[in-house]
């Protein structure tokens, strides 16, 4: 008797945690269901290419907000040796990526991604930050915008660049840097004076080529594009960057800034990028 009591109790016991565990189960697999969903969509790799007179570290504030939001995020160099040149290095990087990239660019490197993703099926959006947006044939020089403080080089280099020659450039090449007065009213003028001495210190060259070869196809034409345009920005006006954002039919957004807003308004230029990843 005692026997049968223990079997039935025990079976009782086996039949009560089936059905609690079955309980328990059913939110464990919509999650997985969920997860399986969100994997099929995961988030895109977001490269970020630099522009002239700087490096990889001028995304340093956004890579950490972009990085800390759950994104894979990659900065490769930008080799500043030509238009040409350039946009075939990065093409070939954004080849060595499986799955959806988010592409964006400073400045000079605006040109060079509109050259580089064009056909790259995987670049789901263009994201260009104080930055050049050309149409096809266009050299950059002028698309600086007339009251640029880059204009005075189109008549005397020497008065906005120092000029320094390279091994193997072309004929009449050289390499330019910024001077000094250029860099802190023109280039970083909202910057912290200790901050834009470092830069200005740092920055790398960039060959005299990459404002007078002309743009290729542009990779606007068939991918979404979004442009955040510095409304203090002296070196690409603010005129002239709403006018290669139309063009482009590119989303804008404004933010009082010099032309060195991924570093001065991080926070802008992290939320900008993120809308085009979503």
């Amino acid at each position: 008797m005692l026997s049968n009591a223990l079997r039935r109790t025990g079976s009782r016991t086996v039949r009560l945690t089936a059905v609690i565990l079955a309980l328990l189960l059913v939110p464990l697999g919509v999650t997985s269901a969920e997860a399986g969903s969100s994997g099929r969509h995961p988030k895109p790799t977001i490269v970020l290419v630099h522009g002239a007179w700087a490096d990889g570290t001028s995304w340093a504030d956004v890579v950490k907000r972009l990085q800390h939001d759950g994104y894979t995020v990659v900065a490769p160099p930008n080799n500043l040796r030509g238009l040409a040149a350039d946009s075939a290095y990065i093409r070939d990087f954004l080849q060595t990526i499986s799955g959806p990239i988010v592409l964006a660019a400073h400045s000079y490197g605006g040109a060079v991604i509109t050259n580089a993703a064009t056909g790259l099926p995987n670049v789901k959006s263009l994201v260009y930050i104080d930055a050049f947006i050309p149409d096809e044939g266009q050299v950059l020089g002028p698309l600086a915008g007339e009251d640029s403080a880059l204009a005075g080089a189109f008549t005397d280099p020497a008065s906005v660049f120092k000029l320094v020659p390279y091994p193997s450039a072309p004929a009449g090449v050289v390499d330019t840097y910024l001077l000094p007065k250029v860099f802190f009213d023109d280039f970083a003028q909202d910057l912290p004076r200790r901050q834009a001495m470092m830069l200005q210190a740092t920055q790398r060259p960039a060959s005299l080529l990459i404002i007078t070869e002309p743009s290729g196809p542009p990779a606007w034409k068939t991918i979404p594009s979004y442009a955040l345009v510095g409304t203090q920005d002296r070196i690409i006006t603010p005129e002239a960057q709403l006018a290669m954002a139309k063009n482009a039919g590119a989303k804008v957004v404004k933010v009082k800034s010099s032309h060195v807003s991924l570093i001065s308004h991080p926070d802008d230029v992290t939320r900008l990028i993120e809308k085009a990843a979503r």
